[in-house]
């Protein structure tokens, strides 16, 4: 990383430095949070959490190497340097934050209610065709993960892509004050944590609240195709620039085909330029994703030819729209998360195989007030484009089954304990809930299962 000296960091975060005067000067190799992540030179982040407490693992950090620890309380008989704060994960946040202004280079903030991710990796595999990229790594998009994210940029880092995910108002600003985003790109504003954000004009409120905290000059790539995000005329000064499928937009896409298996192909357009390419993901919506990558490419000169080539570099991460083939089934593995917008943006992608369609959906969580009438209404979306057979798990899944006319499990395990009686062989079969739902072990159970 970039030098970062114990006086530095203790500045940032105004942190009481205790250790000798000598060492404020020496700089950190990385920071880490997980004591077994430890490297001669690290900074270890003493956390407080509801299973571990990090202070208690100060010790063996030193032993291991660490030249510092950030803690809420002084550790025993320490012999080595420590920063005493009142909150560790409000001292990381500044910490961070102190990190990325000394990178002046590219850095693009990406949110949305839907394929947040999804755009990410996209945007990594285009700007990666020119620049060194750093992006946020698995689902570190939070208040904790975003700082890390930032303090793991390498020092040669060109560009950066961070994900930012919140939940509730002011997030995004704490989030967007330590990004700094120098290109704001929104996806989807979608009915997703309703229970703090009311609806989603308020979702919209919270995820535009990144933009207050753009760098000077900060361009904003937003999706036209949202009823909500088109409606933004001007941000701080500066016309935004659309993406989506429709042709008004002056990033557009056309001949657009789903190959299932075999990516979706179409054609980006945008000014006097058509870049035919195939994209190597499931999901017709991955069209929408790879505009709004091109979109930030063009905005960091990236040439025709990088852009194709990034597009056509993409790979799916984890549980999303990941095809796992077996024997006997074709398994969409989508489990890692859920609302109803990307619910139904699965079930679509679910409708591009041929043979008969099973989905297996669980309770979408946080939704607020009309959490019944959404599971109702996701489950009538699938049954009106002909998804062959619904069964869901969960108390609000129930609602979702009853409007798709399918079968219902109050657990997960009562559920899996019948699934081989619903399967047939040849069967593509979606499998996706909010993430405390765990899906995963239907995912695991499918992967092993003759039918």
């Amino acid at each position: 990383m970039k030098p970062f000296t114990l006086s530095e960091i203790a500045a940032a975060c105004g942190g009481k430095y205790v250790g000798s005067e000598e060492m404020k000067s020496t700089a950190i190799t990385s920071v880490e949070r997980d004591s077994r992540q430890i490297k001669p030179g690290s900074l270890f982040l003493a956390i407080p959490g509801e299973r571990v407490d990090g202070h208690d693992f100060i010790q063996k950090c030193y032993d291991s190497g660490a030249v510092c620890a950030v803690c809420e309380r002084a550790p025993e008989n320490a012999e080595k340097p420590y920063i005493l704060v009142p909150s560790t994960l409000e001292a990381v946040k500044k910490i961070g934050r102190a990190y990325r202004e000394k990178f002046d280079i590219p850095v693009v903030g990406v949110s949305g209610s839907v394929g947040k991710t999804s755009t990410k990796e996209m945007l990594y595999a285009v700007l990666s065709q020119k620049y060194k990229t750093h992006k946020t790594q698995g689902n570190l998009n939070n208040e904790l993960g975003v700082p890390l994210t930032l303090l793991s940029m390498p020092e040669d880092a060109e560009a950066a892509v961070i994900e930012m995910g919140i939940s509730g108002f002011g997030e995004m600003t704490r989030l967007s004050e330590m990004a700094q985003p120098t290109i704001c790109v929104l996806t989807v504003i979608g009915c997703c944590h309703l229970e703090n954000l009311g609806d989603r004009d308020g979702v919209l409120k919270a995820k535009t609240e990144m933009f207050a905290n753009a760098r000077k000059g900060a361009q904003y790539v937003l999706n036209g195709d949202d009823d909500k995000l088109s409606q933004i005329t001007e941000v701080r000064g500066t016309e935004p620039i659309f993406y989506g499928l429709d042709p008004r937009f002056r990033y557009h896409a056309e001949n657009i085909e789903n190959n299932g298996e075999g990516g979706v192909s179409c054609t980006l357009c945008f000014d006097d330029t058509r870049l035919d390419v195939t994209i190597p993901a499931i999901g017709s919506y991955m069209v929408s994703n790879a505009l709004a990558a091109v979109a930030a490419g063009k905005l960091l000169g990236l040439s025709d030819e990088q852009l194709k080539n990034g597009v056509e570099a993409y790979k799916t991460i984890g549980s999303r729209a990941n095809v796992i083939n077996t024997e006997s089934l074709r398994i969409i593995d989508d489990c890692y998360n859920a609302n109803p917008t990307s619910v139904k943006a699965s079930l679509d992608t679910l409708k591009n195989f041929s043979g008969r369609t099973v989905a297996i959906l669980g309770d979408m969580k946080e939704l607020g007030a009309n959490e019944l009438a959404l599971h109702f209404d996701t489950g009538a979306y699938a049954s009106d484009i002909g998804v062959n057979l619904v069964i869901g798990a969960g108390p609000l899944a129930k609602e979702l089954v009853r409007g798709a006319h399918g079968i219902w499990y109050e657990t997960v395990e009562a559920l899996i304990k019948e699934l081989p009686a619903h399967l047939k062989k040849g069967d593509t079969v979606l499998v996706k809930a909010s993430h405390s739902m765990r899906f995963e072990r239907i995912v695991d159970y499918l992967k092993n299962l003759s039918v």
